[in-house]
């Protein structure tokens, strides 16, 4: 086992360039006026936020928990394809870069499973999954948009199981049946949405309403919602990802597959954004300790740009996708980039802060 956080480094950093990367194909995908790089950052905007982002954090996480150094090579592998997709576009090496992460990935869960098997493990095993069933059918020649049904399972499954395991000890055997067949629904919805995209998208809506059912039910933050400071900030932003959870699960479940325009546009960051990102957004005060072995304190400041997130996000479904009211829908756009940026500051703000106060950090349990 190894707890040096130096090899981790690197990771982290590949992985926040392709989060820097993916915001700025986010802005001239909203048609700012800025320099175009040589390789087209609005075809790989997807992948390099949910793989090459979010992806490098969740399997470094994982690899953290793991402690052995070949698990490492799994967040290596993502990192690395987003930095290939960054330099290159969506070639072929970067896309089995990719692939390979999510399969090492795979194996890290298998490791976990033999000390500890059970249906949150399961759940997050099927996270990764989802991830390579993603990037294969990618290789083989689908579109980003016909493989989303699976970067989104990949994210909430993860997610879900993670809070499973939060929820665990005090849930009564009929709250694991649900669990089990919200993500058996979800899972046949992504399968089916590339056999038969129309009823494929109906049934993958109705699975993540089945796991947002589930997780408004019987997460923990419907308690600690009612408590101070940290607590309350994680439970403020895990209420609120699940409601965008829903408002993606209606849409899915309502109007079938879309590849294109508003309501695309809608669905997408309702679930990447409006769930994600708020998941990253309040589970970073645990995490990035448990990764980096520095603090990182709860100030309430951390407010302001999970507020800045869902004002904007708000506006843009409801004016900008809904009333296609373009102008709008681009500067609350602005707005959601910006927002992921002010987090990012107010985090390293705080890391440092952190650090100077407790120069030393005891080991945190990876528990989101």
């Amino acid at each position: 086992m190894t707890t040096r956080t130096g090899p981790r480094l690197p990771v982290l950093a590949a992985g926040g360039l392709a989060l820097l990367a993916g915001l700025y194909a986010a802005l001239l995908l909203l048609g700012l006026p800025l320099p175009t790089p040589r390789a087209s950052l609005e075809q790989v905007h997807g992948p390099l936020m949910v793989l090459g982002f979010v992806g490098t954090l969740i399997a470094l996480e994982r690899a953290v928990a793991l402690g052995t150094r070949w698990a490492l090579s799994a967040p290596a592998c993502s990192g690395a394809g987003a930095l290939a997709l960054l330099l290159t576009g969506p070639s072929l090496a970067a896309r089995l870069l990719l692939m390979l992460a999510a399969v090492l990935l795979l194996l890290v869960y298998r490791q976990l499973w033999r000390r500890q098997p059970g249906p949150s493990l399961l759940a997050q095993g099927l996270g990764a999954f989802a991830w390579y069933a993603a990037t294969l059918l990618w290789l083989a020649g689908a579109t980003v948009p016909e493989v989303v049904p699976w970067l989104a399972t990949f994210v909430v499954a993860t997610i879900a199981g993670e809070r499973l395991e939060l929820a665990h000890l005090a849930l009564p055997p009929h709250g694991i049946r649900w669990f089990l067949a919200a993500l058996g629904a979800l899972t046949a919805g992504a399968t089916a949405s590339v056999l038969w995209p129309d009823a494929g998208a109906h049934l993958f809506g109705l699975g993540l309403l089945a796991v947002v059912g589930w997780l408004v039910a019987h997460d923990v933050a419907r308690r600690t919602v009612h408590g101070r400071g940290l607590p309350r900030y994680v439970a403020v932003g895990l209420l609120t990802g699940y409601a965008w959870l829903a408002v993606a699960g209606l849409l899915w479940a309502g109007a079938g597959p879309v590849t294109a325009g508003p309501r695309y546009d809608a669905t997408l960051h309702a679930t990447f954004l409006g769930f994600t990102m708020s998941m990253i957004f309040v589970h970073a005060p645990v995490i990035l300790p448990a990764v980096l072995r520095r603090p990182l304190p709860y100030r309430p400041w951390l407010y302001v740009p999970l507020a800045l997130l869902h004002g904007s996000l708000l506006v843009r479904l409801l004016v900008g996708d809904g009333l296609a009211v373009e102008p709008v829908w681009r500067w609350a756009g602005v707005a959601n980039v910006l927002a992921v940026l002010t987090f990012l500051g107010c985090a390293s703000a705080g890391t440092l802060t952190g650090a100077r106060r407790r120069p030393t950090v005891a080991p945190v349990p990876a528990v989101r």
